[in-house]
């Protein structure tokens, strides 16, 4: 039995308080205490550190079809940034799914509990790439699945409503989404496919090209999930293919 975490949305960065805005800037730090110019000084440095991160999200889009500026402002300020702890949970079963996720560093799997209290993994998601259970999400219904980090992660979120903004505003994310969730379901038609037809070794392959990163970052538990098998059976596969 998995035990319920409490949610936790707080985001890695937030803005100033509007109380900041009024204050004078001639001078401000010469009559400024030695601990509000080192909140000031962490606040700072926490904005150069999301907008170096918010890059790599403005990069990848970019892959598909380049931005604009207004475009680019527009996902700052829909996506939220956060960091997720090991084995912290951004989705559980009973939870309806809001937002979708891009995995900055780190990662995350989603996966389905059993009557017995079994985990079958279904998904991993790591760098540059996204998660989410978009059945839960589009149907606004409880979600069965749980999405929770296999490593300390940092991830941005968009909440729906943010996202169809997104689609209506700007054709251009529209597209790129498209493509991504068609990706997507080729992606699970070939793995159900590999399940009815192909052997564990098959599928382990199959796996290594499509996290090729992994293999060493997971233990055997999570990959033997994943792949339908034990550990001591992945244990086999993997001493006769290395």
């Amino acid at each position: 039995m998995i035990e319920r975490q409490e949610k936790t949305n707080t985001p890695l960065w937030q803005p100033f308080p509007a109380s900041f805005a009024s204050l004078p800037n001639t001078c401000f730090f010469a009559a400024a205490p030695t601990s509000l110019i080192v909140l000031c000084s962490l606040i700072s440095f926490a904005r150069t550190q999301k907008l170096i991160i918010m890059d790599k999200l403005i990069g990848y889009f970019n892959n598909y079809l380049s931005l604009s500026d207004s475009e680019k402002e527009e996902l700052k300020s829909r996506f939220t940034m956060r960091k997720i702890k090991r084995r912290q949970f951004i989705l559980q079963e009973g939870d309806i799914c809001t937002h979708y996720v891009f995995v900055v560093e780190g990662c995350l799997k989603m996966y389905k509990v059993d009557e017995n209290g079994k985990e079958h993994n279904l998904q991993f998601a790591a760098e540059n790439d996204w998660i989410a259970d978009i059945g839960s999400l589009h149907n606004e219904r409880p979600s069965r699945l749980y999405i929770e980090a296999v490593e300390s992660s940092v991830i941005f979120q968009i909440a729906k409503k943010d996202l169809w903004y997104l689609y209506t505003q700007y054709h251009k994310f529209d597209r790129i989404f498209r493509v991504m969730i068609e990706n997507k379901f080729i992606e699970l038609q070939n793995r159900v496919l590999q399940n009815i037809s192909s052997t564990a070794q098959e599928r382990y392959n199959s796996f290594l090209e499509q996290y090729p990163n992994l293999s060493r970052r997971l233990p055997n538990t999570q990959i033997a999930s994943y792949l339908g098998i034990t550990p001591e059976f992945l244990s086999k596969i993997r001493s006769e293919t290395h």
